[in-house]
């Protein structure tokens, strides 16, 4: 059996994905298919590293050391030929609190701040929360993909007078892994403007077959000190409640600036596991992610075609990066409000609802497809059965 074919209860774990579901979803008996983390084990190397620490028996304050730093540089030399200087990198507890920190750092009340919609939803939150003015560039749906409009995109930079964009590479919830060309197109409008990029790669090493994932900041060196990239083992190996992230930053005053505004926040050490998790991963890790990134493919092709064959109105958009399938019911004929119901109260299959991530989410829900073939295929079949009965 296939470590990716194991199924394990994660009932009764305090598991936001499993046990919040029920609180979150109507009906009974409903399989969970939403938030972003994985139904995997983390690898093995991972799980013997932190029972090792575990062992140690204490859990003082701990910060990374030149080791750690190594680590970080070679995994991003070795997966996305980024060749980065270890005096760029800070850390964080999540690519969430980063986007915070940096919105407080850069950028002040009632500046413009874009993104692109439809688009993970704590983007909003981070934009108006802090009383930015929230600018959007919703992308252009064609056929099963999506495309930048990049005439509403330095429009909409130029007429708001925008200071900071919020790039998501891989694209959540479309699945798009941003070519070369469309990055040096956002950046080079960016640049003209003078408009600081954030920049959330925390997908980076999720990319199906076929595709390849650039860092924004490689393109140039002038993009490069233009661009702050938030980065996470912690969608990669399954371990968002270990909270390990880092930033990278090499502009210096940029960094600096950052740095401040994390002191400035209380914000200054991680925990003890995600930082031995975060190691262990990117030196031995490799292998199972190239098995997870395979494994994902099928079941992506194995869900578009299912869909495809067995459901009128139903259009999966073609997914080639992150975990996370992105599916259009519009033409089920069914209001967005009775989609959702009929998918838990029918179908008893918990997904994210498509409205959560904006402009362009009407009539779209996402599931994430990381989990064994054996819940896969019972969510799906479920689906399957229910959009027939309707």
């Amino acid at each position: 059996m296939s470590r990716f074919e194991e199924v394990t209860d994660r009932t009764g774990t305090r598991s936001v994905k499993w046990d919040r579901s029920k609180l979150l979803f109507t009906g009974e008996d409903i399989l969970p298919m939403w938030v972003a983390d994985m139904d995997f084990k983390s690898p093995q190397p991972v799980l013997d590293a932190i029972s090792e620490r575990a062992q140690h028996g204490i859990f003082g304050y701990t910060l990374p050391d030149d080791e750690v730093h190594t680590t970080i540089q070679n995994w991003l030399n070795r997966r996305h030929g980024w060749d980065i200087d270890t005096e760029w990198i800070s850390y964080s507890p999540g690519v969430v609190p980063s986007l915070y920190m940096m919105i407080q750092a850069f950028t002040e009340e009632n500046d413009g701040v874009l993104i692109q919609t439809p688009v993970y939803a704590p983007f909003f939150d981070v934009i108006k929360r802090h009383n930015r003015k929230l600018v959007t560039n919703e992308l252009k749906r064609n056929d099963t993909s999506y495309e930048i409009d990049f005439e509403d995109f330095e429009e909409k930079i130029v007429s708001n007078d925008v200071k900071a964009f919020i790039l998501c590479n891989p694209h959540n919830p479309v699945g798009r892994v941003w070519t070369e060309e469309e990055l040096q197109r956002m950046a080079d409008i960016c640049l003209k403007h003078d408009v600081v990029i954030f920049s959330d790669e925390i997908h980076a090493d999720i990319i199906l077959p076929g595709h390849k994932h650039v860092p924004i900041a490689t393109l140039s060196d002038r993009i490069n000190k233009q661009t702050i990239t938030c980065l996470s083992p912690t969608k990669t190996f399954n371990l968002a409640g270990l909270q390990a992230s880092y930033i990278v930053t090499a502009d210096a005053e940029k960094k600096k600036q950052l740095d401040e505004q994390f002191k400035n926040n209380g914000m200054g050490m991680l925990n003890i596991f995600g930082l031995t998790a975060l190691e262990a991963a990117y030196q031995h890790g490799e292998a199972w992610l190239e098995e997870l990134n395979e494994t994902l493919e099928s079941h992506r092709d194995y869900v578009t075609e299912r869909f495809h064959k067995e459901l009128e109105g139903v259009t999966v958009i073609r997914q080639e990066g992150t975990y996370l399938m992105w599916i259009d019911f519009s033409g089920t004929g069914l209001s967005h409000q009775k989609l959702k119901d009929y998918m838990e109260t029918e179908a008893r299959v918990g997904l994210n609802d498509g409205k959560w991530f904006g402009e362009g989410g009407e009539g779209f829900l996402r599931m994430n497809l990381a989990c064994p073939r054996k819940t896969l295929e019972d969510g799906v079949e479920r689906i399957v059965q229910a959009f027939k009965r309707l």
